[in-house]
């Protein structure tokens, strides 16, 4: 089984490129499952209701998201109205935050499998513990779904490597997402357990982690607020694709997958 996770889609830029270069993708390397994060489809911040559907649409199975995904407020009433569950938030918010951090499906062929969404901790806001969520939500899944796919949304390199060795040989796979910079450490742990620190933004990378690069610089020479605006140059689509044993939910192979516009877009 394949499974293909598409990193951090940032705005416009990122919303085309997978639009656009998606179905090669499905032709050329056949996954039976894709998932994306989709925490920034909004103008770089948050997502809404409709760009919700629209990523949906593209037969992506289940979106995952981060701590941009309270940006929008009327994200707030489609979770709690939503009837299939298959837009994500980080589920170690603590209390009684809309939405929910886990999903449980089959794909078109039947074979069930789970999507984690978890938030760290450190350099990121103080909310529950992602380790011990990720027990908690382990313990509810059936025994029968044996793929367990996580997105964990971190800054901390440290703190996404620990979580991978914890989870190693009781999830299929923990692939981070947050930092938009891609990372070249995919393994498969001992345990059976595919890892990658970093799956990358999908975005414009002519920019600083997706933004126009000159109010970014002035902010840091002068540190006054600014307005950030989605860049429009060197568009990519950055992901991971992983070989997956459905029977014992063991990882047997991950790789990177990038892919560029035959020639950017400029609008």
């Amino acid at each position: 089984m394949r499974i293909l996770f598409i990193g951090d889609i940032l705005g416009q830029p990122g919303r085309r490129i997978v639009k656009d270069l998606l179905p090669l993708l499905r032709s050329e390397l056949q996954p039976d499952l894709v998932l994306a994060n989709a925490e920034n489809a909004a103008a770089g911040f948050g997502i809404t209701p409709s760009l919700v559907e629209e990523l949906l649409d593209l037969d992506i199975a289940v979106l995952t998201s981060g701590n941009h995904i309270w940006d929008k407020k009327e994200i707030y009433p489609y979770f709690r109205d939503q009837v299939n569950g298959r837009l994500l938030r980080p589920a170690n918010y603590p209390g009684d935050s809309p939405g929910r951090g886990l999903f449980v499906g089959k794909t078109p062929a039947g074979i069930g499998y789970a999507v984690i969404n978890l938030q760290g901790r450190v350099f990121m806001p103080a909310i529950d513990c992602p380790f011990r969520k990720a027990d908690e939500l382990l313990r509810s899944i059936p025994d029968d779904v044996k793929i367990r796919i996580v997105d964990m949304h971190a800054e901390a390199t440290s703190e996404k490597q620990a979580l991978g060795w914890y989870l190693d040989g009781r999830v299929t796979a923990v692939l981070g997402t947050h930092t938009h910079v891609p990372t070249a450490d995919e393994t498969v742990l001992p345990q059976g357990t595919a890892y990658l620190t970093d799956l990358g933004m999908t975005g414009p990378y002519e920019s600083v982690i997706g933004m126009e690069r000159e109010a970014v610089i002035q902010r840091f020479l002068d540190q006054l607020p600014a307005r950030f605006e989605v860049a429009k140059g060197d568009v990519r689509l950055s992901a991971a694709l992983l070989e997956v044993d459905p029977e014992s939910g063991r990882a047997l192979s991950i790789s990177r997958v990038l892919r560029k516009f035959p020639q950017s877009p400029k609008s």
